[in-house]
């Protein structure tokens, strides 16, 4: 479990975070949604221990980590793709990981587990400097998961994916946390966490806001939820997905489609003759 308690870091006269509490519970999906500079990706460098924090606690397992990162196996991070993860990015990403297996001393079999568990068993020949965001985002998690930790603390790993990566994220974020495992992911507004976590909390300015104040930013994760069913469940979501929708596959063969009113989805499926068994927009408070 990740407990954050009144959490506060200033620079100078700048304040980054500010007063902060929030828990991240285990086994299931936490997600810290905010706008760029809200003060998300100091939060997690403060529980990591990459920085001090001014005031407050951040613990990891009722552990604090100041100026004392985790071990992998304790605590798998994702903080930067934009890094590289590779010494060198003519490597592959196969080769990129079975250096991490020598490094953490796991055996090379971790390396397939892994490349298959984020979608990269294909890709694996690929040099790392050839990577677009979404598979440097993919191999990010790879590097997470590699220790086979039961936290992961996960700084924006959606940017950059499309529906086709976002649905793999969910599915594998939300099977991890049923593993046990406690999962906390930053996002901005325009991303679609709320599609992904069980829990949000929503920052500003480094402040969490709840109730009416945070309204604004829960309605830009998407806007409003509908739910759909079609026999032609793979073809309606390609088509959502190309008109900017966020689409989720639920485990009953539904989708949950943020980003596009019901009249919307409506439209498009009629117009690509798509039967709807089910449209039911999700009403606040039903």
């Amino acid at each position: 479990m990740i407990e954050i308690r009144e959490l506060t870091k200033r620079y100078g006269e700048a304040t980054v975070v500010d007063d902060l509490s929030f828990t991240a519970e285990a086994g299931r999906v936490t997600g810290l949604l905010g706008p760029e500079g809200a003060g998300k990706s100091t939060t997690l460098r403060l529980l990591l221990g990459l920085s001090s924090p001014t005031a407050g606690s951040a613990t990891i397992g009722g552990r604090e980590f100041r100026d004392h990162p985790p071990e992998p196996h304790e605590v798998g991070a994702l903080l930067d793709t934009h890094g590289v993860y590779c010494r060198h990015v003519g490597n592959t990403a196969r080769e990129c990981l079975v250096g991490l297996a020598r490094r953490y001393r796991l055996p090379r079999g971790r390396v397939d587990q892994v490349l298959e568990q984020v979608g990269l068993t294909e890709a694996e020949q690929r040099r790392v400097g050839t990577f677009s965001l979404g598979m440097r985002q993919r191999l990010g998690v790879a590097y997470a998961l590699f220790a086979d930790p039961p936290v992961l603390v996960l700084d924006e790993p959606l940017n950059g994916l499309d529906h086709r990566g976002l649905v793999w994220a969910r599915d594998l974020f939300q099977r991890l946390a049923g593993e046990g495992r406690t999962v906390l992911v930053s996002g901005q507004p325009s991303i679609g966490l709320g599609g992904l976590a069980e829990d949000l909390v929503v920052v500003a300015g480094g402040r969490r806001v709840e109730g009416q104040r945070a309204a604004p930013l829960l309605d830009r994760d998407g806007g409003p939820r509908v739910q759909v069913r079609t026999p032609d469940i793979a073809v309606l979501a390609e088509l959502l997905a190309d008109k900017g929708a966020q689409v989720v596959f639920n485990d009953d063969q539904s989708l949950t489609v943020t980003g596009l009113t019901a009249e919307g989805i409506g439209d498009v499926a009629f117009l690509n003759v798509v039967p709807l068994h089910e449209l039911a927009p999700d009403i606040p408070g039903r």
